[in-house]
């Protein structure tokens, strides 16, 4: 039989009590669950949102369910917004920081490369790439005094592999997944840890539109092992494990949470029923 020792051990991997985390585009989808992830193992969380009255009814939520949950109105896109909500992470968490989510993203539907514009171009780079990127140094301080810092960046298995309809979507993702392998190597010596989590098609208020076009859909699942698409819950478990104690060996990897989708190749038949 194991110690009480022993099996306070193995509680304090499987828990994030006392830990703190920011959650970037935490009031919708996957950001959402994230959230509801993280405050449930017992951190600390601030959120933001750039809509304050959807961000004022998740935190009523969020405080009615006892989790430990705060929040800020922020364009992750705005390097000004990005340092205010940086400073104020800062200053409710006494200067450190656990945690860094860098979920907001945002794609567009149905273009080829050849068929973006400069201005979509630019967009998805800022949405995807660059936001994420920035606030990851303005937070670099933190993550460090804090001593034990997770980075978990918000990928897509688009980053993996091609999709028809996503073309510069994935082009910044895998600009994410490579970000992800530096930083692993360039922030290991100051005890932050970074990883990415890579969805398949997961449905959430952000995929309405996509859910509604079965031609869309179907090849998913018909390529998809599983047989499905997923949920947001089964990306946000994956992103907390990574930030628990009990993942304290992995850095620098990019996570599938696919149903298999990125194993399809020519031996596997389609789920055609």
């Amino acid at each position: 039989m194991g110690t009480e020792a022993d099996c306070s051990s193995k509680d304090k991997r499987w828990s994030l009590d006392g830990m703190t985390a920011l959650v970037t585009g935490g009031t919708k989808g996957i950001g959402h669950a994230i959230v509801e992830e993280l405050a449930g193992l017992g951190a600390r969380v601030h959120a933001c949102s750039r809509t304050e009255t959807e961000l004022n009814k998740c935190l009523l939520e969020w405080k009615s369910k006892g989790f430990q949950v705060t929040g800020s109105v922020c364009d992750v896109t705005s390097q000004l917004q990005r340092q205010e909500l940086l400073n104020s992470v800062s200053s409710e968490f006494n200067g450190k920081l656990n945690i860094l989510i860098n979920n907001v993203g945002k794609a567009i539907i149905s273009r080829s490369i050849s068929e973006h514009t400069d201005e979509d171009v630019a967009f998805l780079t800022d949405i995807n790439l660059l936001s994420a990127h920035k606030l990851s140094l303005i937070a670099h301080p933190l993550l460090k005094a804090s001593g034990e810092g997770n980075v978990v960046f918000l990928s897509s298995v688009g980053g993996l592999m091609p999709f028809k309809h996503l073309s510069m979507y994935g082009v910044m993702k895998g600009a994410i997944n490579q970000l992800t392998k530096y930083l692993a190597c360039e922030w290991g010596v100051d005890n932050i840890r970074v990883n990415a989590v890579a969805p398949s098609l997961i449905k959430t208020p952000h995929t309405e539109q996509v859910f509604a076009n079965e031609n869309f859909v179907k090849p998913f699942i018909t390529r998809t092992p599983m047989g499905r698409t997923g949920e947001a819950k089964e990306v946000s478990s994956v992103v907390a494990f990574l930030c628990l104690p009990a993942a304290s060996y992995v850095t620098g990897q990019i996570v599938s949470v696919d149903g298999g989708i990125t194993l399809n190749g020519l031996l596997f038949p389609y789920n055609m029923s």
